[in-house]
């Protein structure tokens, strides 16, 4: 059974049928799933979903697959942190750090793959591909592998070892690019016209998208049913940002949670910053630019939703900051050291980025405050190497190490 009813264009409203397709074809505007939401107000209830296991499928009826055969390894349902030593930090008094590092391929990319793959069997298609800055090469690399697909996964050719091993092991096909993500993402467009494979995020894209609103679903739902007062997203497409706004208000819509604005803060780095540049700007349009940051999870210059995450800031009276390599760097090791998280760039980038609003007083200090922290820092260890304590080494007696003075006196 599905609650999908058609692909919709976000421009002109144009609806199509639910296949492999990403572009109005009288506008050209992004397609997304349009859902039957009368009807899903009458099926669902918190009920069903506590009764239903710990990962995303638990809100299968916000989700546009037509079955239950999901190809699954047990994504979603990560933990939700109260971070008072983090908090302290800051300034903030209700921060909850989402961490989604404890995703099976560890970054909230499995939640969007699983969509996509699941999907992607559905319609028939025997190959997933992808292009990518990393964490989606480790997800279709893993979740290609669990649904038995051929998989293809393109990748800037400089893109950090951690992030190539770990999809080296799934033994997919992987094709380093010479070129930066949007270089990729250019040569991915051409060979999904050309093959018929399902490219996650072009041509399964109103697919693949909708599964970060599982981060906005699990975070209310961890909350107690309600939706927090403010939250801090990392910004690569746009995407993520934008589906945490509509996971939230879906859940309103359905009559799971009490309405309320919740506020939108979006998290860039300095090196690749296309939104938060233009919401400084106050302009609703980016220009593109070509990245330079220790980032590369987020080093997307022409972002496919951007324009859509400015309107979210704005909607939601939120607002966008932006964190240079050296501020990352320290967002890292500030997340580490207070509440033990080791977080990829990106996730010092939200750190850096929640510290600068807050001193701003852009956050409220005293609201309820969720940080999306969306990979693992054992992808990344490069970013951090050179900016640690080097190790004590010591002979192995009393005397030596009383004579290294790592004792508070």
């Amino acid at each position: 059974m599905s609650w999908v009813k058609s692909l919709k264009c976000r421009e002109c409203g144009q609806e199509y049928e639910k296949t492999a397709k990403y572009v109005c074809e009288f506008c050209f505007g992004p397609l997304e799933a349009a859902y039957d939401y009368e009807k899903i107000k009458k099926d669902i209830s918190r009920e069903k979903i506590v009764s239903r296991p710990l990962n995303i499928w638990r809100y299968r009826e916000l989700l546009p697959v037509e079955g239950t055969s999901y190809n699954t390894l047990e994504e979603g349902y990560t933990p939700l942190i109260r971070a008072d030593r983090l908090g302290e930090e800051l300034g903030l008094t209700n921060l909850y750090i989402k961490n989604d590092c404890a995703n099976p391929t560890h970054s909230f990319k499995d939640r969007v793959v699983a969509v996509a793959s699941t999907r992607a069997l559905e319609l028939g298609f025997d190959t997933l591909a992808c292009a990518s800055t990393g964490n989606l090469a480790n997800a279709v690399a893993a979740y290609g592998a669990r649904g038995r697909l051929k998989r293809y996964v393109f990748i800037p050719s400089d893109l950090e070892k951690g992030k190539v091993i770990g999809s080296l092991i799934y033994d997919p096909n992987l094709i380093g690019v010479k070129g930066n993500y949007d270089d990729v993402n250019r040569l991915c467009s051409e060979i999904a016209g050309k093959y018929k494979w399902a490219f996650v995020n072009i041509n399964m894209r109103p697919y693949y998208a909708e599964g970060s609103k599982t981060l906005a679903f699990e975070t209310a739902e961890q909350l107690g049913w309600k939706a927090p007062d403010q939250v801090v997203v990392p910004v690569a497409s746009g995407s993520l940002l934008t589906k945490i706004w509509k996971g939230t208000q879906e859940f309103i819509k359905v009559g799971l949670i009490p309405d309320k604005k919740m506020r939108v803060f979006a998290a860039q780095a300095s090196g690749c910053s296309p939104v938060t540049t233009a919401y400084k700007a106050k302009t609703d349009t980016f220009r593109p630019v070509k990245p330079n940051t220790i980032a590369k999870s987020l080093a997307i210059g022409n972002p496919a939703d951007g324009y859509y995450a400015l309107k979210t800031i704005s909607d939601s009276d939120g607002a966008a900051e932006m964190a240079t390599d050296e501020e990352i760097v320290e967002g890292i090791k500030l997340l580490a050291k207070t509440e033990g998280i080791f977080a990829e760039t990106a996730g010092g980038v939200t750190v850096a980025c929640m510290k600068k609003l807050a001193e701003s007083g852009a956050l409220n200090p005293k609201a309820v405050t969720v940080a999306y922290i969306t990979g693992t820092g054992l992808k990344t260890q490069e970013a951090v190497a050179d900016h640690l304590k080097s190790v004590t080494v010591i002979q192995p007696n009393m005397e030596a190490f009383e004579a290294a003075h790592l004792v508070p006196a």
